[in-house]
């Protein structure tokens, strides 16, 4: 409140003499220097090494399986590039089935774990309660605990509550993110509270200052939030193979693993799988990259 006052001493003076010498500094930063050369050789060759593994996997898909188990190992098959592993996979599988399986999971995990991650963090972050320092603390544990050994007694719970083999089933165990609550609780520390005494004075409740106040200034951690329990939960392998039997409740990495179990080794239809697993993931990606980005820099989650 105090700190507003000597910021107005003479400031017409002062700018130019700060803006010159960080604009030149700026031009001397993007100036190319040998160090700065290497770096960029070596990164772009570390990307290069990362990106041959999809590159082979796309190639591989492609080719007959023949062509594709045949030594020596070809880029490009002698009869041409082919799409039959993807007809396979497709017509053989319930691919579309467990598409929608994944999107309709994976959307309401994001969903229902934001929102209670949200008013979670919020609530640990203002609100003075007894118990509040315990919670944080049990929260923070509980980061370090390994979602292996929860398994079991997760799936006695869904065995009890009869939620074997249900979307309900897949989705419950998902919701409870310790991470995603002390992030947010760490970003709504930083939200200054004379905004919130100014709309308490106002009259406003507790939940419309949430709603309108701390989750507009909330967003670029509450898309970063719900990028990354998206993916997470796109991506779970383990959890929907433990709790699903039935094939048109699986999701797309558990219905993949079936085929891939059923038929074998069959190294162009494993590649076309993993392609066909990964492109919806590489879509998101392509429309939120800006944001995905941005996220990993401004709060530091790099995944989950």
């Amino acid at each position: 409140m105090s700190t507003a006052m000597p910021t107005t001493s003479d400031p017409i003076t002062a700018a130019p003499a700060i803006q010159e010498p960080s604009a030149g500094a700026a031009r001397r930063r993007r100036r190319p220097t040998p160090a700065r050369i290497v770096a960029f050789v070596v990164l772009a060759v570390l990307a290069l090494g990362w990106l041959i593994p999809i590159l082979w996997a796309v190639l591989t898909s492609f080719k007959t399986e023949p062509e594709a188990a045949a030594l020596p190992i070809t880029l490009i098959p002698e009869n041409g590039f082919t799409i039959q592993a993807y007809i396979n996979v497709i017509t053989e599988g319930l691919v579309p089935r467990w598409a929608w399986n994944s999107f309709l999971t994976s959307a309401l995990v994001t969903l229902i774990t934001v929102t209670i991650s949200a008013l979670a963090g919020y609530a640990l972050s203002r609100l003075r309660f007894v118990g509040r320092q315990m919670i944080i603390v049990l929260i923070i544990a509980s980061i370090m605990i390994p979602a292996q050994i929860l398994i079991v007694p997760l799936f006695q719970l869904m065995l009890s509550l009869n939620l074997v083999d249900t979307y309900w089933g897949i989705i419950l165990p998902q919701v409870v993110a310790a991470p995603m609550v002390f992030i947010l609780k760490k970003f709504f520390d930083q939200i200054p509270f004379e905004l919130e005494e100014a709309a308490l004075v106002d009259g406003a409740s507790r939940f419309r200052i949430f709603w309108n106040i701390v989750l507009p200034l909330s967003r670029p951690i509450l898309g970063a939030v719900a990028i990354f329990v998206f993916i997470g939960a796109w991506n779970n392998f383990l959890w929907p193979f433990i709790v699903i039997n039935d094939s048109s409740l699986m999701t797309l990495p558990t219905g993949l693993q079936t085929v891939i179990s059923a038929y074998g080794i069959q190294y162009a239809q494993q590649m076309a799988q993993a392609v066909l697993a990964a492109l919806p993931l590489i879509i998101v990606f392509m429309f939120f990259q800006r944001q995905i980005i941005k996220s990993v820099a401004t709060t530091g989650i790099t995944g989950t």
